[in-house]
């Protein structure tokens, strides 16, 4: 952050491709044209593949993520420029400026990824046939869109806050790095504290790690519930990591200090994460309706590219959530106070020492974030209640009683996220406590995630048998 009082700018001017009035007309029809081409023709791509059976192939399965990223690459930008030649305004907001910079740099760079990707692909068909369904496999083809996500978004973001440091917030003292009180400040505390959270740590990666190689490696498992299963299992490891290993540093090390930058990293990856985790669960319970109440329709409603689709919206709403929560509170100014009474840069707890007005950012938060928060919930419940109407209809006593076990830990695991969540954002800052929000962020950033293994797998027959014959393959194989 600026240290020096600087004047500071909310917008910038475009000045765009031209400024006479006749060049400008003739521009604007171009550039629509342009762009409803390539929107209306990637879309056209995207759907024929997506209906054809004999194009869901991995060659295929890349140009219709090529041409989704093309229609966002192309919306990026020429909107913005249309709009400005429609109202005869060439500006642009700093918040709306940072924005379109972090996908302009997501999209160029996955564009790069999957035309480098595609090369490859063409490589094995051409010149490895033999070894093209045996490395180019389904599996593989996710895993490289996937990764290509994260990658392009972790670059943009970085640009975007590296930029955004360059922007002065106020005329105001800023701080350069926040102090983290943690769960307690009494050395005979942090003694027990360090191992019992290293402990959580430890199993909640290594119990979802399992879950993923067991998933990844038997193909009986290869199916849309357990897709959601591997991602959100995916996603928990990553949630955990982005606050606890920073707390067992600051608990081992006795530094509490966290930097400015690296406090904005933390809450943009928090939102992330904690976002990707409601749009899982509620896609888990979709699922589960989809399976328990229109068997018949099932194959073809949950069908590996609308998977996919889930999935990769989710990733897409989430960073852009993100992203805005971030630049929002970069836009404010901190002034002496910086010790945020959290094991984190919880979001709630930054807008407290804000010395700035945040009233855009607690609209924001009940928009957006009833958005991210809502509409999941919304979803679960309604599934939920359809399921069990459902198996209210079912004869058998024991598969009543089974059939309500699972959904019972299931819709413990959601009430426990959903209601520490809800209770920490959604009521009204004056009836919060630090120690109460400190205790439910710990239910559902920690506790959440470890348990989830066990609801989601241990109870689950099919998973049991595939994490036994994996652990029996790697104990055979070091024999």
């Amino acid at each position: 952050m600026d240290r020096e009082n600087q004047t500071v700018i909310s917008e910038f001017l475009l000045l765009g491709l031209s400024s006479q009035p006749e060049q400008q007309k003739i521009l604007f029809w171009l550039f629509l044209c342009v762009y409803l081409v390539t929107v209306f023709g990637n879309l056209l791509i995207m759907l024929a593949i997506g209906l054809d059976a004999r194009l869901h192939s991995p060659m295929y399965f890349f140009l219709a993520n090529l041409s989704f990223v093309d229609i966002c690459f192309s919306s990026v930008t020429i909107p913005k420029m249309l709009i400005n030649h429609i109202s005869k305004s060439n500006s642009i907001s700093y918040v709306e400026c940072m924005i379109q910079m972090y996908f302009f740099i997501t999209f160029i760079n996955m564009d790069g990824f999957l035309l480098v990707v595609m090369a490859y692909d063409r490589y094995m068909a051409i010149c490895r046939p033999l070894h093209y369904a045996t490395v180019m496999r389904p599996g593989l083809c996710i895993l490289l869109v996937a990764i290509s996500w994260v990658i392009t978004n972790l670059h943009a973001l970085l640009h975007t806050l590296l930029m955004a440091q360059l922007m002065n917030r106020g005329n105001l003292t800023s701080v350069s790095e926040f102090l983290l009180l943690g769960l307690s400040r009494w050395p005979e505390h942090q003694q027990l504290l360090f191992p019992l959270f290293l402990g959580m740590y430890l199993i909640t990666v290594i119990g979802n790690l399992l879950i993923i190689l067991a998933i990844c490696s038997n193909v009986n498992l290869h199916s849309p519930m357990y897709f959601f299963l591997i991602n959100l299992s995916f996603t928990d490891i990553c949630f955990i990591s982005t606050t606890v290993p920073k707390m067992l540093m600051n608990l081992y090390s006795q530094d509490y200090t966290i930097s400015y930058v690296k406090c904005l990293t933390q809450m943009y990856f928090f939102t992330l994460f904690v976002g990707l985790d409601d749009f899982l669960l509620g896609m888990m319970a979709y699922d589960r309706y989809i399976a328990i109440c229109r068997p018949l329709h099932y194959s073809m409603v949950m069908s590996p590219r609308i998977c996919i689709l889930f999935v990769s919206g989710s990733w897409i709403i989430t960073n852009s959530c993100s992203l805005l929560h971030t630049l929002l509170v970069n836009q404010l100014s901190f002034c002496e106070e910086n010790i945020i009474p959290h094991f984190f840069c919880d979001l709630s707890a930054m807008l407290k020492l804000s010395c700035s007005d945040t009233y855009v950012n607690d609209l924001e938060i009940i928009i957006v974030g009833g958005f991210l928060v809502g509409a999941p919930f919304i979803l679960i419940i309604v599934s939920y209640i359809h399921i069990i109407l459902a198996i209210l209809k079912i004869p058998s006593t024991g598969g009543k009683y089974k059939a309500f076990s699972t959904c019972g830990s299931h819709l413990c695991s959601v009430s426990i996220f959903y209601g520490t969540l809800m209770g920490v954002y959604f009521l009204p800052s004056s009836t919060h406590l630090d120690n109460l929000d400190m205790l439910a962020a710990i239910f559902y950033t920690i506790l959440t995630p470890m348990l989830n293994p066990f609801i989601y797998s241990l109870r689950n027959q099919d998973m049991q048998n595939s994490l036994r014959l994996f652990l029996n393959k790697r104990t055979f194989f070091f024999r």
